[in-house]
């Protein structure tokens, strides 16, 4: 998102988890540290920089050693979050495989982070522009347990149902909680995908979303736009070429995950005494 949206947003899921109960931490790297917990001022630098680095797991080394600023990706984030203690983690979607990975091995490291660290991860769904197929297949192979919140199908970041069914389907935000235990007792390990379908109200009619898709694709493969440029460009072009309404969408999404993570964290919490 470009500024001011990114700011607003990100000032709103805040306010969102608060009125959920719980304790919002909003992450990525100021002045070279890892940070789990910005202020409002923090959050503004982050939001107004024009040059600041999408950062993935791999970076964190370079930015602590350069002093550097870095908007973390899922996987950074997870990492983080997991280094000071907190389970549950709000974003829009997951990264995943990108379509034509079998030419460019584009695979993103959010993947191989959810079977690492213990944090699960609230999102909606993988984004459309990727293969989710694969995405789902890999996140399988890994071992990382991926279930749909109150729906049978998978979503699709813009759209409820990417037309794959849900490898595991829970119903409240207490049984959710009652699998991260069960995740994280002794002999499992590793993080969750929870994946919570955009309200129907905001959601993109899938013809419309994918004729998008389909031409910001080829756009940015005649630019030969690739690696973690990719997911940003293809964003950008989306909303540009519908208008505006996938931004809506993607706002709309994001603090949809925000309150369910609220939810599954102050269910989460209340477990520590039983």
């Amino acid at each position: 998102m470009a500024y001011p949206q990114n700011l607003e947003t990100a000032l709103s899921v805040e306010n969102i988890v608060r009125e959920g109960g719980a304790i919002p931490a909003t992450i990525a790297v100021i002045g070279g540290r890892s940070k789990a917990g910005l202020n409002a001022q923090e959050i503004e630098r982050i939001a107004k920089a024009n040059d600041v680095m999408k950062a993935t797991a791999r970076d964190l080394p370079y930015l602590a050693a350069t002093g550097g600023d870095g908007a973390t990706t899922v996987a950074a984030t997870m990492r983080i979050a997991a280094l000071a203690g907190i389970p549950v983690f709000a974003t829009g979607g997951i990264g995943g495989v990108h379509r034509g990975a079998s030419e460019s091995f584009d695979i993103s490291a959010d993947l191989t982070e959810m079977s690492q660290s213990p944090v699960a991860v609230v999102a909606a769904g993988a984004k459309s522009i990727l293969d989710i197929g694969a995405t789902l297949e890999r996140l399988e192979t890994l071992g990382v347990p991926v279930v749909v919140y109150g729906a049978d199908h998978f979503p699709a970041f813009y759209t409820q149902d990417s037309g794959f069914p849900a490898p595991l389907r829970l119903n409240s935000a207490a049984d959710i909680a009652r699998m991260m235990r069960a995740q994280w007792s002794p002999g499992f390990g590793g993080g969750l995908l929870i994946a919570n379908p955009i309200p129907v109200a905001d959601e993109i009619a899938a013809p419309i979303i994918d004729r998008a898709i389909s031409q910001a694709l080829a756009e940015m493969e005649k630019q030969g736009i690739g690696g973690k440029e990719a997911t940003p460009y293809l964003l950008a072009k989306v909303a540009a070429i519908t208008g505006g309404d996938s931004l809506k969408a993607n706002m709309a999404l994001i603090r949809n995950n925000a309150r369910l993570a609220a939810e599954i964290a102050v269910a989460f919490a209340g477990l520590a005494g039983s």
